[in-house]
């Protein structure tokens, strides 16, 4: 099974209409020619934590969502997306309740990490610790076995609470291989076509290193679960949040990779009105790659856009950001962050709001986003133009809903009434429709407050041509006719 080159949607399976199946009837009435490179359904698994991302199994959809054959249905006429958290499991599945029962006697103790698989004596290490890419203050959380009383450390990654929700899994054990094979036919079985390997950064733990990324290790992981997803026809993209050099690494291993560059830079080139740092980026990346400019986290900044940013200007993007509304997830690791102290993790809000809710700079920047090689994925708030959800942050405390606001079907077909909503989905559109973006892409000279891009395909071509400092936008293109038309964005 081959990716279309052709838009996908990212959704919550309750954040367009509150379930699975509403979520399809409204796919089927407003969308059905819109999003035919796919739909991406953000974890739609029962799930104890972090919205969906601290699944319980993979086997079953949480019935508050609907069901396997929602997924199967919605399948029928879109590829669907789904996430395995290859790094993790939730500490409510029946595995790790087994194991909170009867400790190292469980049948399912070898699917988790004890401390004693990293340290011959159990016992952590200080020095080893500080050399880690942390995500929360400790990698392990302490758990009490119920039969013996005992005390067990356990590897966790991720988590808010202490001990956490969000149990690593060893995937060197042949129980996770087995577990993963399991999915994975399930996966099959109800018309999933593409896999992404969420968190899979984090899965080799080895004393000496960042316990991020480490090679060769993920390669052998990687492929392992290439030719496990292929054998069912389902294609894989590892998810991971680093050093932009990382990404190429897995692109030069075949893997789609997701463009976490873009974002940043397209920000930059709007709010500076200098196509400068867009052009230098757009010469040299690997065009197997997702697109993105918003998703159900943020816009990335460390560690994704090191050896791309200069911390200085990072700082004053950042603060033009901070007065269009948005929050800010910081780097926990002294280590990792800038020699300056410079932190930002990314950057939360809606790309619609960060581009100060201007119809022509935001559609500006989804043509760019069109037309730069890759799948473009955008995400369900930025199709509606959706703004800050302010007051879902007061109400939650979690700086991420900012960028989360489910929408009911009423406020979904007011959004469709939005003028830069109907332009959005022309230009949507065009990109599935026009052929030469099957062809061969080129960036234009032009001056430094311009964006010249365009495709060629034997007798079609497209070009775009984008004015930074007025964020008009047109496409200029031949038509079946062989007449070169014009076409305002």
């Amino acid at each position: 099974m081959a990716v279309k080159n052709q838009v996908q949607l990212i959704t919550y399976p309750d954040s367009m209409g509150g379930d699975l199946k509403t979520l399809h009837e409204v796919l089927v009435k407003h969308f059905s020619k819109t999003f035919q490179g796919g739909i991406h359904i953000l974890p739609p698994f029962p799930s104890s934590g972090d919205r969906g991302f601290a699944p319980l199994t993979y086997l079953e959809i949480d019935p508050a969502f609907g069901s396997w054959e929602d997924i199967r249905a919605i399948g029928e006429e879109f590829d669907v997306l789904v996430d395995l958290m290859v790094n993790h499991i939730s500490r409510q599945s029946k595995y790790f309740q087994d194991f909170l029962e009867k400790g190292r006697s469980s049948e399912y103790a070898d699917l988790f990490i004890t401390l004693d698989k990293i340290w011959a004596d159990g016992e952590p290490v200080e020095e080893d610790i500080s050399k880690m890419f942390l995500r929360r203050p400790l990698p392990y959380s302490t758990y009490k076995i119920k039969e013996t009383g005992e005390e067990e450390k356990v590897w966790t990654t991720f988590g808010k609470t202490d001990p956490s929700e969000q149990i690593d899994l060893d995937i060197h054990s042949d129980q996770v291989k087995q577990l993963f094979t399991q999915f994975f036919e399930n996966f099959s079985k109800h018309n999933v076509k593409i896999v992404r390997l969420d968190a899979v950064g984090y899965i080799i733990k080895k004393l000496g290193t960042s316990c991020f990324f480490v090679e060769p290790e993920i390669y052998d992981f990687l492929d392992w679960i290439m030719e496990l997803a292929s054998s069912h026809g389902i294609e894989l993209l590892p998810e991971v949040h680093a050093h932009y050099s990382i990404q190429y690494k897995l692109a030069e291993h075949g893997f789609w990779i997701y463009d976490f560059i873009l974002p940043y830079t397209l920000l930059d080139t709007f709010i500076n009105k200098s196509n400068e740092k867009l052009y230098r980026y757009l010469k040299n990346r690997p065009a197997k790659q997702f697109t993105m400019l918003d998703c159900h986290d943020g816009i990335p900044v460390k560690p994704d856009m090191d050896g791309l940013i200069d911390p200085p200007e990072a700082r004053k993007l950042v603060d033009v950001c901070l007065e269009r509304g948005s929050n800010l997830s910081l780097i926990l690791s002294e280590e990792h962050k800038s020699e300056d102290g410079f932190d930002v993790h990314q950057i939360r809000c809606s790309y619609y709001s960060v581009l100060n809710n201007d119809d022509d700079a935001y559609l500006a920047a989804r043509a760019v986003q069109f037309f730069v090689p890759g799948v473009p994925q955008v995400y369900y708030v930025g199709l509606l133009a959706g703004e800050n959800d302010v007051e879902a942050v007061k109400k939650s405390g979690e700086g991420r809903e900012i960028n989360r606001h489910n929408f009911t079907v009423d406020e979904i077909e007011e959004s469709l009434q939005k003028d830069v909503v109907q332009r959005l989905l022309k230009l949507i559109r065009f990109r599935n429709e026009y052929e030469a973006f099957q062809g061969e892409f080129s960036i234009e000279e032009s001056p430094e407050n311009e964006i010249r891009l365009s495709w060629k395909k034997e007798n079609t071509w497209c070009g775009l041509f984008i004015d930074l400092n007025t964020n008009k936008t047109l496409i200029r293109y031949i038509d079946d006719k062989g007449m070169e038309k014009e076409s305002v964005v």
